[in-house]
């Protein structure tokens, strides 16, 4: 009998779920609105929905699924199964994996926190191939990342291992959501680096970025800061200057800490890696030890938008991607 996996990616506004044959090669995928406000049982029927829609639509029966993986964010219990907490969805201690395995009758169910999911995604099927030990960073909205060591992901003692956006870069730094001030995340995500612009460019009204904005502020984003610094504006070019030395410095802890062969940077303010490549790439040699720099690679995400199911797939795969 063939072999499928199923792999889910839970977010605060989209269910993303793919099937898979044994090499990790997605055959179809389904997306759905979470629908978050709607509840919890409303979710779970929404992920139902998709797991049925993925195979029907490649006539692929129920007892051909080996396994499922869920990428969720957290914080979780992965090896009970439990989403402990989510601030984008009204849950608390679901017991996702039997409530899944439940309905759908197939196990085993697998639970992964979705930033570990998805440097599971990048070792196996992205950049990471090959690579034994690696970090994953995705700069985003927030910051978020996955440790593998020996090709495993690293959870640590309570499951919370890999929360790199949270490691303190200046404590004298702006707030962040977590309640601590200056975490990774409070000076080099995305919303971070929008904040910083809005503030600088309220007192530089000659800014091309307020240009650009027709005088909105509120509408201020990376695509507008980075269009700005490829237009020659330097109050662009000073931003991200800016961010890119706080990304290389959290990177750069990263290095002296953990020695990786791999550093993969994901999430959407790498579209305008063009504006901070290079200042970050400088920060981070200033930052780390020589030989933590000289034997790492940094390389941007090579699965994009993917990278969340086909990490949930990577999960669903488990131990058979280590034979």
């Amino acid at each position: 009998m063939s072999e499928y996996f199923l792999g889910i990616d839970i977010g605060g506004t989209k269910i993303l779920t793919a099937i898979a044959d044994s090499s990790g090669k997605i055959l179809i995928s389904n997306k759905r609105s979470t629908e978050a406000d709607k509840g919890q049982d409303v979710i779970i029927d929404n992920i139902i929905k998709t797991i049925d829609n993925v195979l029907n639509n490649s006539n692929i029966s129920k007892e051909e699924v080996a396994s499922i993986g869920i990428g969720s964010p957290g914080p979780l219990n992965t090896k009970d199964g439990v989403i402990i907490e989510n601030a984008n969805l009204p849950w608390r201690d679901v017991p996702i994996v039997e409530l899944l395995e439940e309905r759908t009758g197939i196990s085993p169910i697998f639970l992964e926190n979705d930033a570990n999911a998805a440097a599971l995604g990048e070792k196996w099927f992205g950049a990471g191939r090959g690579v034994a030990d690696l970090i994953y960073i995705t700069i985003s909205t927030g910051i978020g990342g996955g440790i593998i060591i020996d090709r495993r992901i690293y959870h640590g003692k309570s499951d919370i291992a890999g929360e790199v956006g949270h490691m303190i870069i200046d404590p004298n730094g702006p707030l962040c959501g977590c309640g601590n001030h200056g975490c990774f995340e409070a000076m080099a995500s995305g919303t971070a680096i929008n904040r910083m612009a809005k503030k600088v460019v309220e007192d530089n009204q000659e800014s091309k970025i307020f240009a650009l904005l027709k005088g909105d502020l509120n509408k201020i984003n990376g695509k507008v800061i980075a269009e700005a610094a490829e237009m020659g504006d330097q109050l662009a070019q000073d931003i991200w200057k800016r961010a890119a030395y706080y990304m290389g410095l959290g990177i750069a802890n990263l290095l002296n800490i953990f020695n990786p062969g791999m550093i993969i940077l994901g999430g959407g303010v790498m579209k305008a890696w063009d504006c901070f490549e290079k200042p970050m790439m400088e920060s981070i040699k200033k930052h780390a030890f020589d030989s933590a720099f000289s034997s790492v690679e940094i390389k941007r995400s090579e699965l994009g938008d993917d990278v969340g199911v086909k990490g949930a797939i990577a999960v669903a795969m488990g131990d058979r991607l280590l034979s």
